[in-house]
C-alpha cells in the first residue's frame, strides 16, 4: 500500500512542478502567452485561475497523501516503544542519601 501512495505522491509532484513552471510569476502565465487563442481553442478565459486552483489542489493532495502514508509505515522488528521499555527495565536503586 505504501508503494501505491508513494507513486501517487511522485505523480502529483510532477504535475505540480509542471503547473508551477507554466505559471508566470508576474501574472501572465498561459493566458499571457497565448492571448486570445486560449479562449478560442480551450474555451478557458481565465487560465491563470485554473492553474492557481490546480496548484493548490495538488499541494493539498501531496500533503494529505504524506499524512496518510505515515499510517502505513511499520516499525522495524527490533525496536520497542518507550512504554514497553519502561516496564521491562528494572528500577534503579537510590544511591543518594537525604539529610
Amino acid at each position: 500500500m505504501i508503494s501505491l501512495i508513494t507513486i501517487l505522491i511522485v505523480l502529483a509532484c510532477v504535475i505540480l512542478a509542471f503547473f508551477i513552471l507554466v505559471q508566470n510569476p508576474k501574472g501572465g502565465g498561459l493566458s499571457g502567452s497565448f492571448g486570445s487563442m486560449s479562449t478560442q481553442v480551450m474555451g478557458v478565459k481565465q487560465s491563470g485561475d485554473v492553474m492557481e486552483k490546480g496548484t493548490w489542489v495538488l499541494v493539498s493532495i501531496v500533503g494529505g497523501l504524506s499524512l496518510v502514508s505515515v499510517m502505513f509505515f511499520q516499525k522495524p522488528e527490533g525496536v520497542k516503544s518507550k512504554a514497553s521499555q519502561a516496564k521491562s527495565a528494572p528500577a534503579a536503586p537510590a544511591t543518594g542519601t537525604k539529610k
